[in-house]
């Protein structure tokens, strides 16, 4: 039994969560997270209302918001793609416990694959129906990231099939752990950056270095980063205090500089490799630029182009040092350093 047809499912898989999770921030960036009140469908529809008399219809039956086809159409769209992601990770799950029997295969990764595109389809539900809470929103960016991140590792694995496990000496690199604590600080400053998102807080300081021209600016950490909620209540456009929202966007711009030097340093240290050397060098170019945006939003006020070209440099990064990454371990895996 080949591997050829999930190796070209995993790859096809890979496209459609970047897809996904851009689309996915666009939705935020837009105020479209409920532009469809209810889920999985739209005004109780199975697409957005465009007549005259399905309009009226879903305007009477959610009395309380008018039907908004743009917003409607890119949460619809971003669903779209999400289900049919959801298929494909489904069908790989299947065919990895088909070939159950072949020697290395990643069956379990497969599975833990279906299971966390089916925990993102609930988080997708309670964005909805919990209106926009931004714990749900922010761990719901965290189960896009890790789909992505699992879905790369398991075409990698299945690409590894053929090769012999005596080509495999694994030798230990000092580099190893730093590349470890390089994924985690992205993954940490990303969720930091949908923290920011989710509680509006982007627009809440609006100087490069400190949040305000003012020497002293009132920060509430605690209110800012606090878990509780209330289930009643629509977090669209943000329900925390200005000295909160300061506070997460401080946060994140202190993330931000560790993630920098963390990964400028990882970076630096993988040039001497020649497998290594283009993701590298795509890692730093991708830092600056992105560092340069995080300044340009602040101050500009996050407009709605810089935020998506933001949001997809974090995502340009982590597939960045996921390949930086991949190319490490193929060296290290193969004994070429």
């Amino acid at each position: 039994m080949n591997t050829s047809l999930p190796l070209m499912l995993s790859r096809i898989a890979i496209g459609l969560a970047i897809i996904v999770i851009l689309l996915g921030g666009w939705t935020r960036i837009m105020d479209a997270g409920l532009g469809c009140p209810d889920w999985p469908g739209c005004f109780g529809q199975l697409v957005v209302p465009m007549t005259a008399d399905s309009i009226a219809a879903a305007e009477q039956l959610f009395v309380d918001q008018k039907v908004d086809q743009q917003k409607g159409w890119l949460e619809m769209v971003h669903r779209y793609f999400a289900g049919t992601l959801g298929l494909i990770i489904l069908g790989l799950a299947w065919l990895g416990w088909q070939r159950r029997h072949i020697q290395g295969y990643p069956v379990g990764l497969s599975i833990v694959l279906l299971a966390l595109v089916v925990g993102q389809g609930v988080f997708g539900m309670w964005t909805v129906t919990l209106k926009l809470l931004p714990q749900i929103v922010t761990m719901h960016l965290l189960g896009g990231l890790l789909t992505l991140t699992l879905l790369i590792s398991l075409s990698n694995r299945i690409g590894r099939l053929g090769c012999s496990i005596n080509n495999y000496p694994c030798k230990s690199n000092s580099r190893e752990w730093l590349m470890q604590l390089a994924v985690i600080v992205l993954f940490a400053q990303i969720l930091l950056g949908g923290w920011t998102s989710a509680n509006y807080a982007g627009w809440a300081c609006n100087h490069w270095a400190s949040c305000t021209k003012e020497t002293t600016s009132e920060l509430d950490f605690r209110t800012g980063f606090s878990l509780s909620f209330d289930q009643q209540k629509n977090y669209q456009g943000g329900v925390l205090p200005q000295p909160a929202r300061a506070a997460i966007q401080m946060v994140h711009r202190s993330g931000a500089l560790v993630a920098v030097i963390t990964l400028m340093l990882v970076a630096i240290r993988s040039v001497s490799a020649t497998a290594c050397r283009k993701p590298a060098f795509v890692l730093i170019v991708l830092l600056v630029l992105q560092s340069l945006l995080g300044f340009a939003n602040a101050l500009l006020g996050v407009p709605e182009l810089l935020a998506l070209i933001h949001h997809a440099g974090a995502l340009g990064l982590l597939l960045s040092l996921l390949w930086l990454k991949q190319r490490y371990e193929s060296e290290r895996v193969y004994g070429k350093q």
